[in-house]
Order: structure tokens, then C-alpha cells, then sequence
């Protein structure tokens, strides 16, 4: 017995669920607080359900609250951003090409020093100790407390990281510290402007965590809480205190996770139709196919693990022209129940082309009777005009799949998809994003370069996956459940033969107690 809430900017939607079924489901208001947003929803479906809190075994959450607050330059700390790589670098220094109220925000300062690796694994430097007495007296006049340490290829050797960490601890004891090898990907810019932001955003963490458990701790809930990340699976609440970052993004993962569980559909273009968006992804054996450009947070360049996923202006919101010619992209968002025209408002959307097409039936339908049928037809076909044509964008080598239609907009959808073999509108649909909350597993990903004239490759890749094992378990994994899911490996070009990136990814259920994972990381076959 599960519980999946997902916490959106508009509605916080709720469900339990009984292995694969539905018992109950909710979408309701997002509160200004959240946290009565999240008791609410809660109410609502233990009434609906009439199951007991001693029946729930886990509550899973999905949240945007740490991607909105970087968007939206709040709730951010101080940090202090250190760079292991000189004497390369020093022309770029950290946070070079960030906008200038994010830096501002986050009223930052930065050290570089001397150290590191090469991306062959030589030694780049040695760390020198008076640069690190240095700026841990500077740090401590300052009174800085949230530090982000990145240093070159640390991903292949982290030695310089760990060092400079254990020194900065012995000096600040309360010190939070990211470390940027501990998830992030080789391409150290990106890798340190990752460990800055989740470093910006671990005192939020903190209390939103603590907010989370607080509101189903009121409702009698004492079961272990999970948070939804970026690639479709689960982090534990303590671990979600430390790596907040991770969770960018995770509200479209929750919604493709969501329709593979509703339809069974491994293969498939996920459509989710929300009141100011619509965001288009592809499932490729039931997760999301995954980002292979840099993706931008809050105007940042960063290299974590993201869905590629299309956002387009289309929503039940979305204004649209008077001749029906253009939709989006901006929308009345959550004042539709107000500024509708359908609610009495003065804005024609395309909830009130919906209804004076007879599509629905919400709201007072006589407040579009004198919507002309030319303009009806136009604005249906402009709306069904832009979904395909985002679609066939998003097709992997342009072959025809077929597509699922979720979230609350998706009943926008009146007619056929040229773009889709087939269309499913699975039964939940206004929930997946909180459906795919609740069945999410626990992951773990590890990226190491290597060479195969001196490690042979089966070795290589045994070695990465017990790698990729470990983080999995830490987030809360059950280490006899693991198995890969991803073996990735990209030769890499003008250096020695056989020189090879590996990244493994592998997944499991969650672990029912806390055991033994040194033991139990031995026991596990790949």
C-alpha cells in the first residue's frame, strides 16, 4: 500500500495505490505553504479509500520546490564554490557565464587551488596546504557554511575533493559540503555549476524535508518517505537533504513513469497536458529517454542526469486569438477558474473552445454561445496542428509510435493525432504524475573513464556497476533487487587506444530495513 503525491505549482495531486490499482486519487490547489496543500490531498483520499495510516508502508513525493527556487532566486544560501585544477583554468573562474542575479542571490565567493587529475589519471598538481589554510581562515571570517568542492576529473579519481573536504570539516564542523564526483558527469564547468546549485539549495532542503515529514506525521503517517528524481526513481528523505538538485526536472518523469504504469507501453511518445504547458517526452523501455545535450537550470549550464522533454505554450489556460489562428504561449495558468470565459472571466482559452465545442461540460457554457463555429473549427485544428508537429520532433528516427495523453488538459485532445500510430487515454490520466511517484524504484548511476589495454572491459564494467550499486543503496535500495538497466560506453577520441567512458546505470525496489551494504554490495551479481 503506497502513497504518491506530487507537489506541482498549480495542483498538488494525490493516489493510493494496491500494487497496480487505484484506490483513491486526488488533485487539488497547491497551497502558498504546501504543506496544508499536501494534508488536504491526504485527507481526501484516506476518506475516499477508508484505508487505515497503519496500512500505508511508504509515501512517495515529487516536488518542484528546490527547481522553483532556483528559477525564481529564493530560499537560496550562501555558498562558497571551490575549484581544484590550477594552474589550468585560472582564466574561468567558477561561475563565469551565471546571470547576474543568480550570483547575486546566492552572494557568493570562490577558490580556486592548485591540484587534481588529468583525464588520462595523471596527477594535474599537488594540493598545496597553505592554499587550503588559506582560504579555510578566509571561509571562517566570512562565515560561510555551504561549500561546493569541484575538482578536474574527479569523477576518475576524487582524491583531491575528499582531502580538501576532510580538511574544511576539521575547521567548520558544521560545514555542508557538496562534492561535485558524487553526481555529477565528467566536463568539470558543468559538474561544478551542478555541485554550486545543490550546495545553494541545502538549507531549503533541510526545512522542506523537515515540512514533509511534519505534514504526514500530523495525518499519522510514519512510514519511510521518498522523493521522485530527475531519472524516474526514488532518493530517500535524508539523502534528498543532501542532493536536493537531484530532484530538477522530476515532475515530467513522474508523468511518463505514470503512463507506462497506466497502459504497459514500454515505447511510446508521453504527452502531458497541464494548465500552461504541455510537455512532450519519449518512454524507451518504460523511462524516460534521457537529455544528451546541456540543460540550462535557472540560466545554468549543468550536466545532470534530465528527461528530454519538449515544453511547448499549449494548455487549458492558453489564451487564444480571436480568429482562432494562435494558442499560446501565454496562459491565465491557475486563475483559468477565474478569467476564463466560461467562469465568468474575459479571456478566451482553450478550455472555452473545449467547452463551446461540446467537449466538456464545465463551467456556464453560455458564456461562449456567441463563439463562432469558424473559429471553433480554426482554434481545434491549430491546437491538434501544434501537438503533432512537436510530436514528429520528438520521434526517435522519425518512426511512428504510438502516444499517451495525460494530465488534466489532456481532454483538450478532441480528435485524432497524424503524428501518433495510435492514442491511448488511459483511466487515472489526471493523476500519472503522482501514479508514477508511487511505483518509482530506487536508482543509482556511476561514469568512470577507462582503458581497456590495461582493465579489460568486462572488468571495467563490473567494476563501474559496483560503483553505481553502492549510490543506489545509499539512496535506499534494496541490494539483492539491483539490476542494470544502462551500460553506456563512448570511446574517447585522441587519446590512448581503447580509452573508454563507461556509465551504468543500474535500478531496484526499495529496502524494507536498513542492512548491512557492504555485505550485501558483495553478494549482488551483475
Amino acid at each position: 500500500m503506497r502513497i504518491g503525491i506530487d507537489v506541482g505549482g498549480t495542483h498538488t495531486d494525490a493516489v493510493i495505490m494496491q500494487g497496480d490499482n487505484v484506490l483513491a486519487s486526488t488533485k487539488a490547489l497547491t497551497s502558498a505553504d504546501v504543506i496544508s496543500g499536501i494534508t488536504n490531498a491526504l485527507d481526501v483520499i484516506l476518506n475516499d479509500s477508508g484505508i487505515s495510516q497503519n496500512e500505508i508502508e511508504t509515501v512517495m513525493i515529487g516536488t518542484t520546490q528546490f527547481t522553483n527556487a532556483i528559477i525564481e532566486r529564493r530560499e537560496l544560501a550562501q555558498v562558497a564554490a571551490v575549484r581544484i585544477g590550477l594552474p589550468s583554468g585560472n582564466g574561468m573562474p567558477p561561475m563565469l557565464d551565471w546571470p547576474q542575479d543568480l550570483k547575486d542571490a546566492l552572494d557568493s565567493e570562490y577558490y580556486m587551488l592548485h591540484g587534481g587529475y588529468l583525464y588520462d589519471g595523471w596527477s594535474l598538481a599537488d594540493i598545496d596546504q597553505q592554499e587550503v589554510s588559506n582560504m579555510i581562515n578566509s571561509m571562517l571570517k566570512s562565515g560561510v557554511k555551504n561549500i561546493a568542492i569541484a575538482s578536474a576529473f574527479s569523477p576518475i579519481n576524487s582524491a583531491p575533493e575528499e582531502q580538501v573536504a576532510n580538511e574544511i570539516r576539521k575547521a567548520i564542523p558544521d560545514a555542508k559540503i557538496t562534492l561535485s564526483h558524487s553526481f555529477g558527469r565528467l566536463g568539470l564547468m558543468e559538474r561544478e555549476n551542478a555541485a554550486i546549485l545543490n550546495t545553494t539549495l541545502l538549507p531549503f532542503a533541510d526545512k522542506v524535508v523537515s515540512s514533509f515529514l511534519g505534514a504526514l506525521k500530523k495525518r499519522d503517517l510514519h512510514c519511510p518517505v521518498y522523493i521522485s528524481q530527475n531519472d524516474g526513481t526514488l532518493m530517500s528523505a535524508d539523502f534528498v537533504r543532501s542532493y536536493p538538485a537531484l530532484t530538477f526536472a522530476s515532475g515530467p518523469t513522474n508523468s511518463l513513469r505514470g503512463a507506462y504504469k497506466l497502459t504497459g507501453l514500454k515505447d511510446a511518445i508521453v504527452v502531458d497536458i497541464g494548465g500552461t504547458t504541455s510537455d512532450i517526452g519519449v518512454l524507451q523501455n518504460g523511462f524516460p529517454r534521457e537529455s544528451n545535450v546541456i540543460i540550462k537550470v535557472g540560466g545554468v549550464r549543468t550536466n545532470f542526469r534530465m528527461p528530454d522533454i519538449l515544453a511547448i505554450g499549449l494548455g487549458g489556460g492558453s489564451i487564444v486569438s480571436d480568429d482562432g489562428t494562435a494558442i499560446g504561449p501565454h496562459s491565465v495558468g491557475h486563475k483559468l477558474v477565474t478569467e476564463a470565459l466560461v467562469f465568468g472571466g474575459n479571456t478566451l482559452t482553450t478550455s472555452d473552445i473545449l467547452v463551446a465545442s461540446g467537449g466538456a461540460n464545465i463551467g456556464d457554457k453560455t458564456k461562449v454561445a456567441h463563439i463562432s463555429p469558424q473559429t471553433i473549427r480554426q482554434a481545434k485544428k491549430t491546437l491538434h496542428s501544434m501537438l503533432d508537429n512537436n510530436i514528429d520532433m520528438m520521434k526517435p528516427g522519425g518512426k511512428s509510435m504510438p502516444v499517451i495523453l495525460v494530465g488534466g488538459g489532456a481532454i483538450l485532445v478532441t480528435e485524432g493525432l497524424e503524428a501518433a500510430s495510435d492514442i491511448h487515454r488511459p483511466e487515472h490520466a489526471g493523476v500519472a504524475n503522482a501514479i508514477g511517484a508511487a511505483i518509482a524504484q530506487i536508482g543509482g548511476e556511476a561514469e568512470q573513464m577507462v582503458s581497456y589495454r590495461t582493465l579489460p572491459r568486462e572488468e571495467a564494467i563490473k567494476q563501474v556497476t559496483k560503483d553505481a550499486m553502492q549510490r543506489a543503496i545509499d539512496a535506499g535500495a534494496a541490494a539483492d533487487t539491483l539490476r542494470t538497466v544502462d551500460i553506456e560506453e563512448t570511446p574517447v577520441p585522441y587519446m590512448d587506444e581503447s580509452s573508454t567512458c563507461i556509465r551504468v546505470k543500474v535500478i531496484g525496489e526499495l529496502a524494507a530495513l536498513p542492512t548491512n551494504t557492504s555485505e550485501r554490495i558483495q553478494e549482488s551479481t551483475l
